[in-house]
């Protein structure tokens, strides 16, 4: 007989929050994925062009944890205009010694959304200046928000300015986010002001142009790109690649075939076989992370199944020491 968990949303919005204990469990996932054999296969990608929407599956076997996810996760861009969310989604948590299935967790794309923004975070504690005190966030969805929700558990952050194709959003967002989080979070229409003077950029979006330009960069800034989980998407100019003086992958293998990476290689900007830096080698000690104040740093994030399979098992764990979700037998 085995038995599976149910987490619905809700049971899990409940014990996973976006804190400390998430960022240290997506960051120890970074590490395990630059130091350890771990299989993570190509992500698995389906377009559903008429209806802007993708699929992704992403899946990761990290040696010594005991369980490992396999993720489903639809992005359907025209949904808002229904009424529905965007993006969606599960996870199915199987044993790593059986293959049995473990749990099923109902988030809707909530764990996919929490271990994201806790990636930025693991990215602006390894990458940007220790004193970063403002944020420049684009994009106005719920990435956005948690992003700089995320930023705040690891940098002095007082000042945000959100930028977003719909002004109106960009609006709705920055005011709801310095009512929740109790920072000045202003709406800046202009995207090179948005990024100017700004300690950390961060581009939250589904963007297949790039919305930061080269004039844009000054010394001393970290960005983090998360929406390049694409080939088609791209939101840093490619020749920002080259004069940045870190550029930084989760995944090499990803961010060449699919991230920022990907586009400045297309561009000629960058060499199809550089040496790439990946986070987790940064985050053990087996590269140098930023060198200087004055650098400019770049994180290219696609998001990669150990990440998922890491925020699973958090939320397995922490559903048995809360006796929550329905157990099925069969």
């Amino acid at each position: 007989m085995s038995r599976m968990t149910i987490l619905t949303e809700s049971e899990l919005r409940k014990i996973v929050k976006l804190d400390l204990d998430a960022v240290a469990c997506v960051e120890n996932a970074f590490r395990a994925l630059a130091t350890l054999p771990v299989a993570m296969p190509p992500i698995l990608r389906l377009d559903i062009p008429e209806h802007r929407g993708e699929v992704d599956v992403k899946t990761a076997y990290v040696p010594g944890i005991d369980g490992f996810a396999i993720k489903i996760s639809p992005g359907f861009f025209d949904n808002p205009k229904l009424g529905l969310p965007s993006v969606n989604g599960m996870m199915v948590l199987l044993s790593s010694k059986t293959g049995l299935v473990e749990a099923l967790l109902l988030d809707n794309g909530y764990l996919t959304d929490i271990r994201t923004a806790a990636a930025g975070a693991v990215a602006a504690k390894h990458l940007s200046r220790a004193d970063s005190s403002v944020a420049a966030i684009f994009g106005a969805g719920v990435q956005a928000g948690l992003q700089l929700e995320a930023l705040m558990l690891v940098r002095p952050i007082t000042d945000a300015r959100i930028w977003a194709r719909d002004a109106a959003k960009a609006e709705a967002a920055a005011d709801a986010l310095s009512e929740r989080l109790g920072i000045a979070v202003h709406a800046e229409p202009d995207a090179a002001k948005a990024a100017a003077d700004a300690d950390i950029i961060v581009t939250t979006t589904p963007s297949t142009e790039p919305l930061i330009k080269a004039g844009f960069v000054s010394a001393g800034q970290h960005i983090t790109a998360m929406g390049s989980d694409a080939e088609h998407k791209n939101e840093i100019a490619p020749a920002i690649l080259r004069m940045a003086d870190l550029y930084v992958a989760d995944s090499a293998k990803q961010t060449r075939r699919l991230g920022e990476l990907h586009h400045a290689i297309a561009a000629g900007v960058m060499a199809a076989d550089a040496e790439i830096t990946e986070l987790g080698h940064i985050i053990a000690g087996e590269r140098h992370g930023r060198r200087s104040d004055s650098d400019i740093t770049i994180a290219d994030l696609t998001g990669t199944g150990v990440q998922d399979t890491a925020i699973a098992t958090l939320a397995r764990d922490r559903a048995r020491a809360a006796k929550t979700g329905t157990i099925f037998e069969s």
